[in-house]
């Protein structure tokens, strides 16, 4: 593992030589020139947003624009997923791009031009529709990939695969869907994916530069549902049950050790999490069940492993002290693993994303306990996940409105860097495999 690490440190610590793309004038010329219309494209998906699995407007706009571009193009995949086909006029190997398309159900509170007024249905009751994650940036960037390659199709030394994808955010429960199901369907496979490239535009992260990890970038994720049951009473005679109430609480704290006092945070972080408690409907009734959700974040898959097993241990045994028990059900509804970038592909790109957007805008980011979906792409192929600055010049990325909320903004003048940086990335790629 040392020498593992020390490898690592060594190879990004060395001056990068940028790989020669004779196209790379070319890529920077048309994606400035595309830029009202990448914008556009994002003001036109942002207005009209729809929630994973139901993106149909959104994957008839894309499916279209691939379409005129002679772009062979598979709808309906994975539910609403988009896939476009390049084939370019030389052999080489097969380079995958993914967007991806849903929206959140979040009500927007910002006061651009374009704000989202949609609403829906979601989970039973009625909510707004607004992207407020950047997704509907991503699309508009990779459609402007799209047509920057196919101008070259002639020239391109391999086949691009554009992938749209739907619901990256997760659907209701009982729904399939996202990369996992995707994946599932096949989009790694005919023709084989050799390499595979995303992105996701950060609101706290300054336009015009990129950042970018080897290794562990984004947590896996493993959301968790716990019951416990205990016995119920009159409120005002405890004695008589076991309270599943106090039991929950005792869980509850107990489950914050396992990262302070059992994980070595040297090495990694992670989260343990509970975000809903549910149980009792009066006063002066002890329920008989509580019912908690909550989430487990890791960095490692030893370390993933450790606190699952110790998640299990303190619900079920904590519960059995009092007299009570609980079931752990974890994964619950979906899991998603690690965002791992391979750092020899991280390596032999970097040069690529530094000759993009200047050595001093592309930026090694801390690992985060967020996840992303692109995490399956990876399974089945070396993958880079980046992240492109949205933060407007000036702005404070303390202050910055987050994500999944509804003052989410994103400033638009960085999408023509998230389109040079896919165009190279695919080039360059392309270009290296070429000469092996």
């Amino acid at each position: 593992m040392k020498k593992l690490y020390l490898l690592i440190l060594f190879a990004y610590s060395i001056p990068a030589i940028a790989q020669v793309n004779p196209y790379k004038d070319a890529v920077a010329k048309k994606a400035d020139a595309m830029l009202s219309k990448t914008i556009a494209w994002r003001r036109d998906f942002h207005e009209h947003p729809e929630l994973g699995n139901h993106e149909v407007r959104t994957a008839g706009i894309i499916a279209k624009h691939l379409q005129s571009l002679g772009i062979e193009v598979q709808t309906g995949v994975a539910t609403t997923g988009v896939v476009g086909i390049l084939k370019g006029g030389k052999p080489g190997p097969v380079v995958a791009l993914r967007a991806d398309m849903d929206a959140l159900p979040v009500t927007e509170r910002t006061a651009v031009p374009f704000a989202s007024k949609v609403k829906t249905m979601y989970n039973g009751a009625e909510v707004g529709v607004m992207h407020a994650c950047g997704h509907d940036s991503h699309m508009a960037i990779l459609m402007t990939v799209a047509e920057i390659l196919s101008s070259m199709k002639s020239e391109l030394h391999g086949t691009v695969k554009f992938i749209f994808q739907p619901a990256e955010e997760g659907l209701p429960a009982g729904e399939k869907g996202g990369a996992e199901e995707m994946v599932k369907q096949g989009v790694m496979e005919n023709p084989h994916v050799d390499a595979v490239f995303g992105l996701h535009i950060q609101s706290y992260q300054p336009a015009g530069t990129i950042s970018y990890r080897p290794g562990p970038d984004m947590a896996a994720v493993n959301p968790m549902k716990i019951v416990v049951k205990g016995r119920s009473s009159h409120g005002a005679y405890p004695w008589s049950s076991v309270d599943p109430i106090v039991v929950s609480a005792q869980i509850i704290n107990s489950l914050q050790t396992i990262v302070s006092r059992n994980l070595q945070i040297t090495r990694n972080g992670a989260v343990v999490t509970i975000g809903a408690i549910n149980g009792g409907n009066r006063s002066n009734i002890i329920p008989e069940t509580v019912t908690m959700l909550g989430t487990v974040r890791t960095l490692n898959d030893d370390d993933e492993k450790m606190i699952i097993e110790r998640v299990k241990t303190i619900v079920t045994k904590t519960a059995e002290a009092a007299g009570a028990t609980a079931e752990v059900t974890i994964p619950y509804e979906h899991h998603y693993p690690i965002t791992y970038n391979d750092p020899a592909l991280v390596a032999r790109m970097l040069p690529t994303l530094q000759a993009t957007a200047g050595a001093d805008n592309v930026i090694l980011r801390n690992a985060e306990t967020g996840a992303e979906d692109f995490s399956f792409y990876e399974q089945k192929a070396p993958g880079i996940f980046i992240h492109l600055g949205g933060l407007p010049k000036g702005g404070d990325p303390v202050t910055a409105p987050a994500h999944h909320t509804p003052d989410f903004f994103i400033d638009e003048s960085g999408f023509s860097l998230g389109v040079k940086a896919l165009c190279n990335l695919t080039l360059d790629y392309m270009a290296g495999a070429k000469k092996k």
